[in-house]
């Protein structure tokens, strides 16, 4: 992609009603626009990463044996009625009416979900059953004040496994969990696994997945010697004390981001909307649900707030919009001469062709954080400098070996 070409471009200043460092950054290096407080337009660049978020974790859902579909975003009243939903969600669902009929825009799918399946399922073969999907949600959230970390319209990957037992479905519950793990390590994120409260969606206890981050808006605590964590919304105690699990490690107090969740429902949704299976006895029985929460564009928020500097983002080369940042200083016949050769190697390139000064695009280039910054200039001669981002080192190499360490 040539820069001259593409839309959304960097800004000379960062936003002035913005705080927090994603939003900052986002909004200035052209990934993002802002249209309201909570609700964001994904730009040329946020829309790559995003896309490239979503395919690891379609690999890695896919992988669980899960389907991929795509569920409505109206939905009845009815069908929220069912489960009691429709008053209790007030506060977070946005409700609307046309022609005497009530609507509301989906913050989750649970519900639907259940229906769908109750349609077309009715034996103990049909099971288990994991379907999933990437959606726009809606929720009436009171604090939109953190960039795209929490907004009022934002895509999540929400999947949801149906099971006869509740055996059968706490095991495919820490298989999720352990691809969450796989997927948020595959973008260079440490995620703990973090007990909960369940909100509107159960009552009982569910799995955040956490980043330990100091710009976070969670409180968690943490043993620093096994595995136990929750959320300062069930924790009794207090950082410094000894761990309640293992006795030996010791209790951290520290900010987190929440990038993912986990929830074992239960039959609470089949009993409350009468959906029941045959066994292999004949005996009818409720279906086990159980939910899992993933947010591309949270993610997207996520990531920036990580990995950054004071130039600008770094991103995962896992996950950035493109793998090289190809700068022509005076130099465009050469830098096009390059240009080519990256692309028919299939190396993804944004190609700075602008008639502009060297510094103003090394400042961009800095700012939008793509991994390998490469500079064609009649400085370099036959070669070409090469500089990762967030690395103070430079070398001149050969088109061959640039290629080389693209691949």
């Amino acid at each position: 992609m040539r820069y001259s070409n593409l839309f959304g471009k960097t800004l000379r200043d960062f936003p002035k009603d913005e705080v927090s460092v994603n939003a900052k950054y986002l909004l200035r290096a052209g990934f993002i626009d802002k249209l309201m407080a909570g609700s964001f337009t994904l730009l040329p660049l946020g829309f790559r990463v995003v896309e490239k978020i979503k395919q690891i974790i379609r690999d890695e859902m896919d992988a669980t044996g899960a389907n991929e579909m795509l569920m409505p975003l109206l939905h009845p009243k009815e069908i929220w009625n069912e489960t009691g939903r429709w008053e209790t969600a007030k506060g977070i669902m946005f409700q609307l009416k046309k022609d005497n009929k009530e609507y509301g825009l989906s913050f989750t799918h649970e519900e639907i979900v259940m229906d769908l399946i109750r349609k077309r399922t009715q034996s103990f073969k049909d099971f288990p059953i994991k379907i999933y999907h990437f959606s726009t949600k809606f929720r009436d959230e009171p604090r939109a004040k953190s960039g795209i970390l929490r907004g009022r319209e934002f895509i999540m990957k929400d999947l949801y496994s149906a099971h006869t037992s509740k055996e059968d479905m706490e095991k495919y519950y820490w298989e999720v969990a352990k691809a969450y793990i796989k997927t948020f390590k595959r973008m260079g994120l440490n995620a703990k696994i973090v007990e909960a409260a369940g909100g509107v969606f159960t009552d009982a206890h569910t799995h955040e997945f956490q980043v330990l981050c100091e710009q976070g808006e969670d409180t968690i605590y943490y043993c620093d010697s096994c595995d136990f964590a929750q959320n300062k919304e069930i924790f009794e105690g207090k950082g410094g004390k000894p761990c309640p699990k293992c006795k030996k490690g010791k209790i951290i107090e520290a900010k987190a981001i929440e990038v993912g969740n986990i929830f074992p429902l239960g039959t609470m949704y089949s009993e409350k909307m009468h959906f029941h299976f045959t066994d292999r006895n004949g005996s009818k029985k409720p279906v086990v649900l159980a939910s899992y929460g993933i947010g591309p564009t949270r993610l997207l928020g996520t990531l920036v707030e990580v990995f950054h500097d004071d130039k600008g983002i770094i991103w995962p080369k896992s996950v950035a919009p493109y793998g090289a940042h190809l700068i022509s200083i005076n130099s465009n016949e050469k830098a096009d001469s390059v240009y080519r050769a990256l692309e028919k190697e299939g190396i993804e390139v944004l190609y700075d062709d602008r008639e502009t000064g060297a510094g103003e695009k090394f400042a961009d280039a800095d700012l939008i954080g793509i991994p390998v910054r490469l500079v064609v200039s009649p400085k370099t001669e036959n070669r070409i400098e090469y500089k990762e981002r967030g690395s103070e080192k430079i070398e001149l190499l050969p088109l061959e070996d640039v290629l080389k360490k693209l691949k």
